[in-house]
């Protein structure tokens, strides 16, 4: 059968997907949930996200959380220069906390080095502060250990935690199956005390990014999660400034009040 010539075509081009902000995310390879809530929390024109995932282990110990560190390389490596990428994201607060925010950092900075970066730990802090969330009520699935060491970072930071609640699963594959419903219970049977100014949710597995707003509602406090810190973080590192409804009063605030 003869086969016809090819028909060149001419064409024009743009500035590409993502052409107002693209942010770079690194995702654990067990991660369930993190995708799905960025779509969700980043819905905004010309906003881009890019995903790179990293090994993992689904125990979360600190010495699994400590073995990342030799992934983030990595991980950072597959997301190339070329895109120009706004900001970038490590996702995994308590391999945030074990690993050391100023490592991670570096780490990011070595392959992206005029790239604003952060992960969910940071991120939540500047959430808090901007929160004005002075006493925090912390819900996290981690056993003990991972959980004082988060308790610990926020301490030091000058957010005193006053009250504690985990769901006690190290495994990260239960985690991203806890529904949504178990975690809205646990943020206000904490949030409740008048012993808190506000809640946060660690663990980007959690599929938080819609109770935020009802918890807030129901608890008059402000609410974060890991990624719903986080993607606030990335958008208004990228200079994406836009306010959105639904996601709670985060949303609604710049890094600073400029």
């Amino acid at each position: 059968m003869h086969s016809p010539p090819s028909r060149r075509f001419d064409f024009t081009t743009d500035a590409g997907a993502g052409a107002r902000a693209r942010i770079g995310l690194l995702v654990l390879e067990s991660d369930q949930t993190m995708e799905q809530e960025f779509r969700e929390l980043t819905n905004l024109p010309g906003v881009g996200i890019y995903h790179a995932r990293l090994a993992n282990e689904t125990e979360v110990t600190p010495d699994t959380l400590a073995k990342m560190a030799l992934e983030l390389p990595k991980a950072a490596g597959l997301l190339p220069s070329y895109l120009g990428l706004a900001s970038l994201g490590y996702g995994c607060t308590s391999g945030s906390t074990i690993i050391g925010e100023d490592r991670v950092s570096a780490i990011l900075h070595e392959h992206h080095p005029d790239v604003p970066a952060t992960n969910p730990l940071t991120a939540a802090k500047a959430a808090l502060k901007r929160l004005d969330v002075a006493r925090l009520a912390l819900v996290t699935p981690y056993a003990p250990n991972v959980t004082q060491a988060m308790q610990d970072s926020f301490d030091a930071a000058g957010i005193a935690v006053t009250l504690v609640g985990s769901f006690y699963e190290s495994d990260d594959k239960v985690v991203g199956r806890i529904d949504p419903a178990s975690i809205l219970r646990a943020t206000l049977e904490i949030g409740v005390s008048p012993d808190c100014d506000g809640v946060f949710i660690s663990c980007t597995s959690l599929r938080t990014a819609g109770v935020i707003e009802h918890a807030e509602q129901t608890l008059g406090k402000p609410v974060t999660a890991s990624n719903h810190a986080l993607a606030w973080h990335l958008l208004r590192l990228a200079g994406v400034r836009d306010t959105q409804d639904g996601f709670g009063r985060l949303f609604k605030l710049g890094l600073s009040d400029d």
